[in-house]
């Protein structure tokens, strides 16, 4: 029990910050603690206890109140030791067992895989947090705790809990400004993912290090002594780049070792946001400033919250040394971030109340998409997209400036100001000129978004799209068109099939057939007639089955089919098909979607399959893919046909072959542009030993006659040696 006791001392040592009365409570949940685990061992072979007092030792570095550190110390109750939420709420309080609850995995639910499990946990970990931030500090000193003693867990362990530490817990502390706890937890996922390069590494600094030591030294007096010149007092201190940054920009960059020149620098504190300044000009005089390596992180804070000056200066032996200068309070947001909130009292509103609002700004935008996403996967995978270190900067019209993650597209951008200007996103410019959609912003950037009533989110956006919210609000307006469309088709068939019975329309879902509806829905197993509808438009039900069933129970309700309708409805039926007829024009949007391997226009023979959950792919009639499914699942086709007038241009495959030379792919595109057809991809293949070539086109067309008014042009024209439709079917040959 001596590594407890101890543990416990160098605990006790660190809560001088609290009341006798704090302290107390806090006394009592270490003991609770210490029973509920006695006798559970670390892998170390230590008393369990000791990782829950580190935990809370590390609360307390960060000053957080005595409900953090008694949650701390009682985090693993629950899960480990079978102790009861009710029982930490008579004991301790409706905060702490609140805290302690969302820090507890859901062992009790059962999930079909870990990644399920591992994905519900970390949302709940998340929306507690988003309530409470004091959860994720908690968590966080937990992740670090079990990093710093990972070498005493099995070795198969060491990647799992690495790889998780780095993608998800580094970033999140990153996110909330914790930046020490970033770069330590990002270090020692390092050691442990890849410990022959960190050993390697952290040789190489420690020799770099020696080789150094006169540099530094020199540097050191050199601001010592202008600085006393100025008289302004400040505090110089060293700051070495860690191995992980280390190695990453050797990766990135494709350096060596030896290339890596920023591995050393200085950061200076200063009084305050005045003296950042004064202490650059001075730095400049002193040394001669890198051309393109000084940011301004004060007038315009990171993401986080950070705010600091960096430049880069030319220093003895023509060395370049890298310098952060920032206040004191700076400092502390910027080592701390949202715990700085505890740590500063004295600071003013301004000095830790950015932070503050970075962290909420963050957190909220958690809770909205966890409102849009109750799939606990897709909300992971949101998360874990939105957790970028880097950021630019971008402006809108009026001047206000906005972070946005590197990458992020006009999109993203238009989301960011609200759901509505992202949903009904119609163009954009960029510094007064026009762009596309999917152009990446930059720093600097001044973004103009244009919108229009009648624009509604394009299923492509989800292929470029960089931030959560945006994929989160694309996603949900999609689901929600697709419902609706799906439900429409549904009732659709299920006329059409009910018609096959001899019944005309559907009967009332009140009134007296209501009774006849309770019956069909205990026979689907769906709640209302709208969820059956939408499963008849995804292929969950089959049509042809549900009217079967509805026609026999309102025959045994007195409704028998109509003769003739019946009659007629069987002679125009096709044979293979069982359900009855659908027309496309092309405004079903999700709910119908046109396969790939032929590409249907308006003028071809289709046929439409419902797979399940999929809604209707319409195939052509002659499409070897859909023969292969119809062989298979016959009862899972319907009959399609094109309505007399389609509402838009349908996307065909056509193969173009040419002698290659000069300007033939400009020939070849303006034949199709004589042809009114929209080119949506090209794509080339290599060039044969002959001069001869293929060009893969894929176009938009109105209709079969359209398309063979292309083909015309296209065989008129120079070096075009034959044209046909690119699928699998006999081809159209010139």
């Amino acid at each position: 029990m001596n590594a407890a006791a101890a543990s416990l001392a160098s605990l006790t040592n660190k809560l001088d910050y609290l009341s006798p009365a704090d302290l107390a409570s806090v006394r009592q949940a270490y003991r609770f603690a210490d029973e509920a685990h006695l006798g559970q061992l670390r892998n170390s072979g230590e008393p369990y206890i000791t990782h829950p007092i580190a935990v809370a030792a590390q609360c307390a570095e960060w000053k957080l109140d005595a409900q953090a550190l008694m949650a701390a110390l009682l985090h693993d109750a629950m899960e480990d030791c079978g102790i009861a939420k009710s029982e930490l709420i008579e004991r301790f309080g409706t905060s702490v067992a609140e805290l302690v609850d969302g820090l507890t995995k859901l062992e009790k639910l059962h999930f079909n895989t870990r990644e399920e499990n591992q994905a519900e946990s970390f949302r709940k970990m998340l929306l507690a947090m988003a309530r409470d931030v004091r959860v994720i500090l908690i968590k966080l000193a937990d992740r670090t705790h079990n990093m710093r003693t990972l070498s005493d867990a099995p070795r198969e362990k060491w990647g799992r809990i690495a790889s998780e530490t780095l993608d998800i817990y580094a970033p999140i502390a990153y996110r909330l400004g914790l930046n020490q706890t970033y770069r330590e937890l990002q270090d020692l996922s390092f050691k442990y993912l890849n410990p022959w390069r960190h050993s390697v590494l952290t040789k190489a600094v420690a020799k770099a290090r020696s080789r150094r030591r006169d540099l530094i030294q020199k540097v050191h007096a050199d601001l010592d002594n202008t600085f006393a010149q100025h008289d302004m007092p400040v505090r110089i201190a060293g700051r070495e780049k860690t191995i992980f940054s280390i190695y990453k920009k050797m990766e990135e960059k494709n350096l060596s070792f030896a290339q890596v020149t920023d591995i050393y620098g200085f950061r200076i504190i200063v009084p305050n946001l005045v003296d950042c300044y004064t202490a650059l000009g001075l730095l400049h005089q002193l040394y001669k400033p890198v051309p393109g390596k000084f940011k301004d992180h004060i007038a315009i804070s990171k993401i986080n919250g950070y705010q600091s000056l960096h430049t880069t200066l030319v220093g003895p032996s023509g060395i370049n040394v890298e310098f952060q200068l920032r206040t004191e309070a700076m400092h502390l947001v910027a080592e701390t971030g949202v715990a700085a909130h505890w740590l500063y009292k004295e600071a003013s509103n301004d000095d830790v109340g950015q932070n503050d609002r970075m962290g909420s700004k963050w957190l909220q935008s958690l809770l909205d998409i966890q409102d849009e996403n109750r799939d606990a996967t897709e909300f992971w995978e949101h998360v874990k997209v939105d957790l970028f270190p880097d950021a630019v900067y971008v402006f809108t019209p009026k001047s206000q400036i906005m972070a946005m993650p590197r990458g992020a597209t006009v999109i993203d951008f238009a989301y960011a100001i609200h759901s509505n200007v992202g949903d009904h996103t119609l163009s954009a410019k960029i510094n007064n000129e026009p762009v596309t959609l999917r152009t990446e912003v930059k720093n600097g950037d001044v973004i103009e978004v244009i919108t229009s009533p009648d624009a509604t989110p394009n299923p492509a956006w989800l292929g470029f799209v960089r931030t959560a919210r945006a994929r989160s609000k694309i996603r949900q307006h999609l689901k929600t068109l697709a419902q609706t469309e799906s439900e429409s088709l549904g009732e659709k068939m299920l006329i059409q099939a009910l018609r096959a019975e001899g019944i005309e329309n559907l009967p009332d879902h009140a009134g007296l057939k209501a009774a006849v509806w309770d019956k069909l829905l205990r026979f689907s197993g769906n709640r209302t007639p709208s969820e059956l509808m939408t499963d008849i438009g995804l292929g969950k039900r089959i049509a042809s089955i549900v009217a079967k069933r509805l026609a026999m129970l309102l025959a045994d309700s007195g409704e028998k089919p109509d003769a003739l309708l019946l009659t007629r409805e069987r002679f125009v039926a096709g044979e293979n098909i069982s359900q009855g007829s659908v027309s496309i024009d092309g405004s079903e949007s999700t709910s119908v979607r046109f396969a790939h391997c032929c590409r249907p226009i308006p003028g071809d023979s289709i046929v439409g399959y419902l797979g399940r959950g999929e809604g209707l792919t319409i195939h052509t009639g002659d499409c070897q893919v859909a023969k292969k499914l119809h062989h298979k699942d016959s009862e899972r086709f319907i009959s399609v046909e094109w309505s007399d007038e389609p509402m838009r241009t349908f996307e065909t495959g056509i193969v173009v072959t040419v002698t290659n030379g000069k300007g033939v792919l400009a020939r070849v595109a303006s034949a199709l542009a004589s042809g009114e057809a929209d080119i949506t991809q090209v794509d080339m293949t290599n060039e044969s030993s002959h001069g001869v070539m293929e060009l893969r086109f894929v176009i938009a067309v109105r209709d079969l006659s359209q398309l063979e008014t292309v083909f015309k042009h296209l065989r008129r024209t120079a070096a075009v040696l034959k044209v046909q439709r690119s699928k699998n079917t006999s081809p159209i040959a010139a």
